[in-house]
């Protein structure tokens, strides 16, 4: 098993399902060995997600917190968890997402970087109009107009599945922290709107 679990290309983020308070998530690596482990707390004010090690929550690796209170258009700041750094910051475009799901990707100065975006504009419209969870989602990344980066739903009206795919990114532009944790968000932010 790696040691670095942000060494992968591809990944498998399941969302827990039938959780009564919080969410969870739990992200496998290509032999199916449980590598990151992530929780967002319940009946808080501010978003604020925890990816660890482990499901026991030992190593704090990442933290996302929302710059704003309650705000889902908001900025989402990514910190490596050890050193208190910021690795950068990811921005919901609240126009653009209204029809079809758009975030930006942000350095730390919050200069944009790159962007992640929904599949096409005519599935997307179907997805609000019958629920997203029959019609699963792919989004395509590009950090500096540069591919990085899929993620791809898996059909299942009851579990959120993604596979995350970062082979095309072969100059590694993109931190996979911040693309795990966009990952992470995308479940779920859009995931609460199907």
């Amino acid at each position: 098993m790696n040691e670095n679990p942000f060494d992968y290309n591809n990944y498998l983020l399941v969302k827990q399902f039938l959780k009564l308070f919080g969410e969870t998530f739990r992200i496998y690596s290509p032999t199916n060995d449980l590598i990151l482990f992530a929780n967002m707390k319940a009946f808080k004010l501010r978003e604020d997600i925890s990816i660890y090690a482990d499901e026991g929550k030992t190593i704090e690796l990442i933290k996302i917190k929302a710059r704003s209170i309650m705000d889902i258009w908001s900025m989402f700041d990514v910190y490596d968890a050890q050193n208190g750094s910021k690795i950068g910051s990811l921005k919901r475009k609240a126009l653009s997402s209204i029809i079809k799901d758009e975030w930006a990707f942000l350095d730390t100065t919050d200069q944009e970087t790159g962007v992640i975006q929904e599949d096409s504009l005519p599935l997307a419209l179907l997805r609000r109009l019958i629920g997203g969870g029959l019609i699963p989602q792919t989004y395509h990344g590009s950090f500096k107009a540069m591919p990085v980066l899929t993620f791809k739903q898996r059909f299942n009206p009851f579990i959120q599945r993604m596979d995350l795919d970062f082979s095309m990114d072969q100059m590694s532009l993109l931190d996979k922290r911040l693309g795990i944790a966009a990952a992470v968000l995308l479940c779920a932010i859009e995931g609460r709107q199907s």
